[in-house]
């Protein structure tokens, strides 16, 4: 039997989504190596999910000098070609969300000159969604200043076509819990808040449910990880599973850090399987770790993250 130990690629490969087109995988995340080939997101390539080699730079850089980071692509194939979402800013400051097209999985990716929501200050990780009857929907996280809870959280919006937002965006979910704390006494809008933070959305749809997975906490801190929430339709309303702290991935002290930012992917074996990044204990890179996901009657479980060799997906 042949086995596989995370992390699956062992350089820094943040905020991971693994696109599947045939028998092939193709993973997009944010950089930690330098611009490839004057492109931002690195692309990966794989035939079984656990090895993979680097085909460089997938995403041509914006003339644009308010787009110096590139954040959380994810790519979503349609009438023949490739759609990348993501989103450009400077630091945490003005970050739009984007999409960018090519004619294969690997690009070049080009942008389409649109700013999906325009009028919003701040969105990031955009996730597209199809649903069974070809409708797409793209979920994605915004800044939200009312409530309890200030911070970032999830919405959705429907696509019509794949570059542009039908303008009727739900908010999905708002931060409940403690552990969702991304920073106190954070200065943000003219004001100080203590901000709560929800990020990484991906959808799926498994036994006539729709499942959400997202993220929670402080990226760079032992809060961070991955929970879910269920819904009838992908416009919600969303009804999350209450815990004292992520559901799915948490982090294992003197171990893993922060595993989060998850996409979820069929294997060669047909079951499903998490893609996340996690930190080693040392924090010095985030780095793209696979594990399988069991489905229960009570949603999505997974033994993850491992740290031990795990059965590899094999056909």
């Amino acid at each position: 039997m042949k086995t596989y130990t995370n992390p699956v690629y062992p350089l820094y490969f943040a905020d991971p989504f693994v696109l599947r087109v045939g028998n092939d995988y193709y993973a997009y995340g944010t950089g930690g190596r330098p611009i490839l080939e004057g492109r931002a997101f690195e692309v990966l390539h794989s035939t079984d999910l656990v090895s993979w080699t680097s085909l460089g730079g997938a995403l041509e850089l914006l003339e644009d000098e308010n787009a110096r980071d590139y954040w959380a692509p994810e790519v979503a194939e349609a009438d023949g070609k490739f759609y990348m979402y993501y989103s450009a800013g400077i630091g945490d400051k003005g970050h739009q969300l984007r999409v960018a097209v090519a004619e294969r999985p690997e690009g070049p990716f080009r942008d389409a000159g649109v700013i999906l929501d325009p009028h919003d200050t701040f969105t990031i990780d955009a996730s597209p969604f199809r649903d069974d009857d070809g409708t797409w929907y793209l979920f994605y996280a915004r800044d939200f200043l009312d409530g309890d809870r200030v911070g970032t959280a999830l919405a959705v919006d429907r696509l019509e076509g794949m570059t542009k937002l039908a303008g009727e965006r739900k908010t999905v979910l708002r931060a409940t819990a403690d552990w969702q704390i991304f920073r106190h006494n954070r200065e943000m809008y003219g004001g100080v808040h203590d901000w709560y933070t929800l990020e990484g959305p991906f959808v799926v749809k498994r036994g006539g449910k729709y499942w959400l997975f997202y993220s929670g906490g402080a990226w760079e801190m032992p809060n961070y990880g991955v929970s879910f929430a269920v819904a009838d339709h992908p416009m919600g309303p969303w009804t999350e599973a209450q815990a004292d702290g992520p559901t799915l991935l948490r982090s294992i002290p003197g171990k893993v850090v922060g595993p989060g930012h998850n996409s979820l992917v069929v294997g060669p074996n047909g079951d499903d399987y998490i893609v996340y990044h996690a930190w080693d204990a040392q924090q010095t890179a985030r780095r793209m770790c696979i594990d399988r996901v069991v489905w229960t009657p009570d949603g999505p479980r997974t033994n993850g993250p491992t740290t031990v060799a795990q059965p590899a997906p094999e056909r």
